[in-house]
């Protein structure tokens, strides 16, 4: 007569207990810091035409260093990409497709970049993927994208999203870096880390005990009708 009682308590323990890691990981999952802002920086565009010149392609190293103080203290940013020429159709303008990532353009044994946007105590990491067109006629440059982000550090921990921007630059000569403007709007998301509820370990606890002092009268139950009989 005891191993019944015994026999059901174990699915019942169980049972209470993946209630509470259910409710656990359906809170954690839904719970997320959202950031999106904007901020305008002075930029600065040294393109390296001799990079790869039989295969069209360039190196292109943008800095930038925001007008005002940008929010989160992202005051800077590194900006590192290869950059592939595309087919000419009017002499005067040269557009290219810019990527962080050697392989898009069949590059092989070349390092990978990533975005690098900082200036306080927390940074942002990330892939570019732009295009620009230098107009020669009118001595500009202008170019825009998406920063894809992979992470960061401090407040933007394990942090994902986007950057757009659009930038115009003045063409400056061949070893002078071109200087401009850039806009950037950012859209981010983070993990939030949720603290574990305590509600979650009562709601175990109180089951556990409800369940053991059911078994227990059921078995003095038992035992008296037993000793009567």
């Amino acid at each position: 007569m005891f191993a019944s009682p015994i026999g059901w308590l174990i699915p019942a323990t169980l049972t209470i207990i993946s209630l509470g890691l259910n409710m656990q990981s359906a809170k954690a999952q839904s719970n997320y810091n959202n950031y999106t802002f904007t901020a305008d920086y002075n930029t600065f565009v040294t393109i390296d035409p001799t990079f790869r010149p039989d295969l069209g392609i360039v190196r292109a190293t943008i800095k930038g260093e925001s007008t005002k103080s940008a929010p989160y203290g992202l005051d800077l940013f590194l900006s590192n990409t290869y950059g592939k020429l595309e087919p000419i159709e009017n002499p005067s303008i040269n557009k290219y497709t810019f990527n962080s990532d050697p392989s898009v353009f069949g590059l092989e044994g070349e390092l990978a970049f990533s975005d690098r946007y900082y200036g306080g105590a927390s940074e942002l990491f990330g892939k570019a993927s732009d295009s620009a067109e230098i107009n020669f006629a009118e001595g500009i440059i202008k170019g825009g994208g998406t920063i894809t982000i992979s992470g960061g550090t401090g407040l933007f921990q394990n942090a994902t999203g986007t950057i757009t921007f659009t930038e115009q630059d003045k063409l400056n000569p061949p070893g002078t870096p071109s200087q401009g403007l850039a806009k950037l709007n950012f859209t981010l998301q983070t993990p939030q880390e949720v603290p574990e509820p305590k509600a979650t370990t009562s709601l175990i606890v109180v089951g556990l005990i409800g369940v053991s002092l059911v078994i227990s009268r059921r078995y003095k139950k038992s035992s008296l009708s037993t000793i009567i009989d």
